[in-house]
């Protein structure tokens, strides 16, 4: 999954830092990243804090990988003439490009970067007394000086759901009327006052009209599309089978035997996962 980077280690651990010219920058527009791809090497590269040395610098420190420190840029910054070979990518266009192995310790980050990007572009001033906000200096919130409020990252909880059909070996696949166009597993976020659990049993209803039993969980991934933290279930339809689409949300829905399940074009989410664990027999 897009999170499995190992041998390399993330620190997400917030610390009051300054850039060095050797530290990553992150410089987003309109929700695009700037990036170098290369299609021979598949390599993804990001500009440095130093390609930005000839202007005044804003930089936030976001995390690092190993030794390597990333920091976002503000958006007034000018790409300078040097980097005529980036461009700005969205992340789902990343998502689709070709990567080597190494690369993909690079999305990772550009993912993650996006995260904290999208929380501070929609965190300008305070909800309660609408005050511009700043930045804490201790740990990652931002503080309103008038109010004393302080707002921290935005994780919105989801699941992802394998519904398992026993009697005939087969699980439901999805795809969205709207989206993404590759199979897909129900899915949906978690409101408030109920369990992932709940959720679990709603997002089936909801969507393909089935009840469910032996709901167990399987792994969790960080998915920074929407500022998600994804659950995943397993679970097994509970008696009638018959599958009531919700229209409005899906355009297929239908239990499908292993060796018929499509899979994702790469391996970076958990439903794809999930998807390949059924078709290869994992369960």
């Amino acid at each position: 999954m897009i999170q499995d980077i190992f041998p390399a280690k993330f620190y997400n651990h917030y610390e009051e830092q300054k850039p060095c010219a050797s530290d990553s920058a992150f410089l987003f527009s309109e929700g695009k990243v700037l990036a170098l791809y290369n299609h021979e090497a598949q390599s993804l590269n990001f500009p440095t804090c130093g390609d930005f040395s000839g202007q005044p610098l804003t930089a936030t420190y976001l995390f690092s990988i190993d030794n390597q420190k990333y920091f976002l840029l503000s958006e007034n910054v000018e790409v300078p003439a040097d980097l005529s070979d980036f461009s700005f990518y969205t992340l789902r266009q990343l998502r689709d490009l070709p990567l080597s192995p190494e690369a993909k310790t690079s999305l990772f980050a550009a993912f993650s970067a996006y995260h904290l990007w999208k929380w501070y572009d929609d965190n300008k001033f305070c909800g309660h007394c609408g005050n511009p906000l700043v930045h804490d200096t201790v740990e990652r919130a931002l503080y309103c000086p008038a109010c004393k409020s302080k707002i921290y990252p935005r994780i919105n909880p989801a699941v992802i759901i394998g519904i398992l059909n026993q009697k005939k070996d087969k699980i439901l696949i999805t795809k969205y009327r709207t989206g993404y166009a590759h199979s897909a597993l129900v899915a949906g976020f978690t409101e408030f006052g109920e369990t992932l659990e709940q959720t679990v049993e709603r997002e089936v209803m909801e969507e393909v009209g089935l009840k469910v039993k032996n709901i167990r969980y399987y792994k969790s991934q960080p998915w920074a599309l929407a500022q998600d933290l994804l659950a995943g279930f397993f679970c097994e339809v509970d008696g009638d089978e018959t599958i009531r689409m919700d229209e409005s949300e899906l355009k297929y829905a239908e239990w499908v035997s292993r060796d018929a399940v499509e899979l994702q074009p790469n391996d970076y989410s958990l439903t794809n996962e999930m998807m390949k664990l059924f078709k290869t027999g994992g369960i």
